[in-house]
């Protein structure tokens, strides 16, 4: 599997939606693809770790956090949105913000 950037996965998605005259959903529609695809994953992980037993069906857990990576990308390019640059911002929050939070893990020699 070739590893890909998220800027790259951003111009992926960009050039596929590009290539049809629609284009990008409206932002309400792209909201709810994104919760759609979010409760298909959530439906996934009650399967693995639940009691619910699953359906017939090829979805699996990797296959919806794609679709829901997809819908994510579809939002952040209809606003111009660098994931990427939104990511950094948000690790550094982290960072500042729960760095002592939890107790660390012991660094083994």
């Amino acid at each position: 599997m070739t590893h890909v950037e998220i800027k790259e996965a951003q111009k992926q998605v960009d050039d596929w939606i590009s290539q049809f005259e629609d284009g990008y959903w409206p932002p309400l529609s792209q909201l709810a693809a994104l919760v759609e695809e979010v409760g298909e994953t959530a439906r996934e992980i009650n399967h693995i770790e639940g009691s619910k037993t699953k359906r017939s069906g090829n979805d699996n857990l990797e296959s919806e956090l794609g679709d829901v990576l997809f819908a994510l990308i579809c939002i952040a390019n209809s606003y111009n949105i660098s994931l990427e640059d939104s990511f950094k911002k948000t690790m550094s929050k982290y960072d500042k913000r729960d760095k002592t939070r939890w107790k660390q893990k012991t660094k083994k020699p």
